[in-house]
């Protein structure tokens, strides 16, 4: 029997389990999926038993593609800024209400107006949303009193499951974070908060570090998972953490850039920067602060990315998905950079970096007689680059100074993608191979734990990369031109969207 690593990814739409060596070997892979629930037009909701079930399948299926592995701790990585309610017999009043959930509008005003949003984000390092904790809790005390006051227990999502897996209520820092409820530099809970929102500290899990142990698998969840009682469980992280670990972006000069089907900038940072305008997020992260070492991340997120190449496909494409996906981006590279003068606003269902404008809409602006598909597809991929350029403004404005990109999610997949962000941010562009990365993430967490490694020093060496693509430095400045029209092209219409 060989020593192995579990990590344990509750994502949206599936649990994803990884099984790995102690030196990095990914030797398994498996997920489950689970639907998510909406009852009425802006709920998003998941049923908590089904994260287990699907938890467990899951497991049982990477482990019997392993049969000879011995599990030394487990991992858990998790969707960001759900909420569990559980009562006084630690079972759940509601179904989850999960972060694409759009009930809370009314109470996110409340908060912000309530705490100020200077003193909110200068607390918890990031402006509050719908389908974060602190905005559903307040929808429930406000919608559902009789039911809120049963509640003895708000977990997020990963937290509820190793609630089922040890018996024990523990959160981590980075997780925490994005309920909108932590201090960020004291990276604990904010009596302030709790106080002004009328929630008990002992409502809350206690918060530990992620890479610490929180508790042992206990004989259910043992029979349930196919592993042996007692198998050491790390806190872990939130997915985002958890994913920045499996990309090996641990380090300040570095910046993560996922094109999924939304988009994400992820920039570690040694002490808390926080954006006074709102702008941004900022998040501890899956390690401890201190020694140079990146404790915080800041985040800025795009709505639509792949979303929007997808919505191009749907339009012009017949073939399969994938077959259609490498016919456009070879249409693409045939056309020259600036797609004759097209320029394509992705906010096709709003923004948040840097703009916070949910009315924002998308814009195919220059389009004349002689644009061709390629024409449109090549807009469509230098957009999005452009949207994520433009965000990472803010990080830079803050004091961000990436020497590097690590581009993941389904961008990272063309080469033709890889030149075009690496010639927009004028940046060598380095292509992320490690699949699965949020569990791959947990994995060292759980490591970590047990103190086989330092789990910044893992994530550097357990990262698989593609070769690195060069930029331009004529095409860069080209770009920057187009930058300038593409800010202008937001900022002279943004007036006209909601009409």
């Amino acid at each position: 029997m060989s020593t192995h690593l579990l990590g344990i990814d509750l994502g949206t739409s599936a649990v994803k389990a990884v099984l790995s060596t102690v030196d990095g070997a990914v030797v398994a892979t498996a997920f489950a999926e689970y639907p998510i629930e909406q009852p009425q037009p802006e709920f998003a909701e998941q049923k908590p038993d089904l994260w287990c079930r699907a938890a467990s399948g899951a497991v049982r299926e990477v482990l019997a593609r392993a049969p000879h592995a011995q599990v030394a701790a487990i991992g858990l990585s998790g969707q960001m800024h759900g909420t569990v309610l559980l009562d006084a017999a630690h079972q759940p009043l509601a179904p989850a209400v999960i972060w694409p959930d759009r009930r809370s509008v009314a109470q996110v005003k409340e908060i912000t107006t309530l705490v100020g949003a200077e003193r909110l984000y200068a607390i918890t390092g990031s402006p509050v949303a719908t389908g974060f904790q602190a905005a559903t809790v307040r929808w429930f005390q406000q919608h559902a009193p009789e039911l809120w006051q049963q509640v003895k227990m708000i977990l997020l999502p990963k937290d509820y499951l190793r609630y089922r897996l040890t018996g024990v209520f523990a959160t981590d820092p980075s997780d925490a974070a994005g309920a909108l409820l932590l201090d960020e530099t004291r990276r604990d809970w904010s009596d302030e908060l709790l106080a002004q929102l009328g929630i008990r500290r002992d409502q809350l899990p206690s918060v530990q570090p992620s890479a610490s142990v929180s508790g042992h698998l206990h004989a259910e969840a043992a029979r349930a998972l196919g592993l042996p009682v007692g198998i050491p469980v790390a806190t872990g992280a939130a997915d985002t953490a958890c994913s920045v670990l499996g990309a090996g972006v641990v380090e300040s000069d570095q910046l993560l850039l996922t094109i999924s089907t939304g988009g994400q900038l992820v920039q570690p940072c040694e002490t808390v920067r926080i954006d006074p305008h709102g702008r941004i997020h900022t998040f501890c992260s899956a390690l401890e602060p201190g020694e140079g070492r990146a404790g915080w991340y800041q985040m800025g997120a795009m709505l639509a990315a792949g979303m929007a190449l997808r919505w191009l496909r749907q339009q012009l494409f017949e073939e399969p998905e994938q077959i259609a996906y490498d016919r456009m981006m070879a249409l693409a590279a045939q056309e020259a950079p600036g797609a004759g003068g097209l320029l394509f606003l992705p906010y096709l269902v709003g923004e948040r970096t840097p703009y916070m404008d949910p009315t924002a809409r998308g814009v195919f602006f220059g389009l004349t007689l002689s644009h061709t598909r390629a024409s449109l597809i090549r807009a469509v991929v230098e957009g999005v680059t452009l949207a994520a350029y433009n965000a990472c403004g803010v990080l830079r404005e803050l004091g961000a100074a990436p020497q590097q990109v690590v581009l993941a999610g389904g961008g990272a997949r063309s080469r033709f993608w890889q030149q075009v962000v690496a010639d927009v941010f004028g940046l060598p562009v380095q292509p992320l191979r490690t699949v699965e990365q949020s569990a791959v993430g947990a994995c060292i967490l759980a490591g970590a734990a047990l103190g086989i490694h330092d789990a910044a020093e893992a994530a550097r060496t357990w990262v698989h990369y593609g070769s690195p693509t060069m930029p331009d430095s004529a095409r860069h400045a080209f770009y920057q031109d187009r930058l300038a029209a593409f800010q202008a092209l937001y900022q002279r219409n943004a007036g006209y969207f909601g009409g």
